[in-house]
């Protein structure tokens, strides 16, 4: 079987959501969607990764890959980028990934994979997370934040915690580690579901995390948890919005939410919409990647 790579540009300001709509666009096809910063201030590299009996992909597949691409396009509102397709050498590209994947601190954790516990300051949280095939390594802009506010909020205030959009699980196990107490995560992706779990065991935290797949909070285990004290989601800025009202059912009086996944330009219109329903901004962390400022909001009930 030979491997492929159908590679696109894409700006900085756009790639998220290019990513999101290519992603959505070949939910359905056995392939791999991943977006790469190339440079600092942008452009970036969005890639579909397959593979066939042939050397690259079939017709239907190309045409497949061409639909996706300019659907892509008009949802992040770019023009339709022009795409290469290359047949890959024959590489475990899981291995190569974790290769690349350094140990590093970010507020009160130190983030390795499991190859490379690295050498980990005095008293850090560590969390063990090998780069796969679910979002969240802890090097993107957006999970660094979370990861910074969640060392930001009261220990003992967070009773029941959730992750939407949970990922490899990274956020919800060091909620799991730094707070010592349950935490629910959730993810319509069963394959992420699967990774998360894998991780909160390697983390020794198996026991504290479950892990449910749903959208958003439509689970009946998650329901049961709710009222909840502490909600976290690193998704887009428009599910972020679509989820605001289910999100303010589902907060206690004077619970909090963190938000990320969201590009500064996006920042107004998501405040808005959790104003609408109760919430207050009451802290804001910004990480710059690829030339692109990415806010994480902290939000109470009111």
């Amino acid at each position: 079987m030979t491997a492929w790579k159908a590679s696109a540009t894409v700006p900085a300001h756009a790639a998220t959501a290019f990513d999101a709509a290519l992603a959505d666009a070949l939910v359905d096809d056995t392939l791999v969607v991943s977006t790469v910063e190339t440079a600092r201030d942008g452009p970036w590299r969005s890639e579909i990764i397959g593979a066939g009996d042939h050397d690259g992909p079939d017709a239907r597949t190309k045409a497949r890959i061409a639909a996706a691409f300019a659907a892509a396009a008009r949802i992040a509102g770019i023009a339709t980028p022009a795409w290469t397709l290359d047949v890959l050498p024959d590489t475990d590209w899981v291995a190569e990934n974790q290769r690349s994947f350094w140990p590093f601190a970010v507020g009160p954790f130190w983030v390795h994979p499991s190859h490379d516990p690295g050498t980990p300051p005095a008293n850090a949280v560590a969390l063990c997370i090998d780069a796969g095939l679910a979002f969240g390594t802890g090097t993107h802009a957006t999970t660094r934040g979370c990861l910074e506010a969640i060392a930001r909020l009261e220990p003992a205030a967070p009773g029941r915690a959730i992750d939407v959009g949970c990922g490899s699980g990274i956020l919800a196990i060091a909620m799991a580690k730094l707070w010592c107490r349950p935490v629910l995560g959730s993810d319509n992706d069963a394959e992420a579901i699967a990774v998360a779990r894998d991780n909160a065991a390697l983390n020794g935290v198996a026991e504290l995390c479950a892990f449910h797949v749903a959208e958003g909070l439509d689970a009946p285990a998650l329901a049961a948890a709710t009222p909840c004290d502490c909600i976290i989601a690193n998704i887009l800025a428009q599910p972020l919005i679509a989820l605001a009202p289910g999100f303010a059912q589902a907060t206690a009086p004077d619970g909090v939410i963190v938000l990320a996944g969201l590009l500064a330009e996006q920042e107004d219109e998501v405040l808005t919409a959790y104003g609408a329903q109760g919430f207050a901004l009451s802290d804001r962390i910004v990480h710059e990647t690829g030339g692109a400022c990415w806010p994480t909001l902290l939000l109470r009930r009111r």
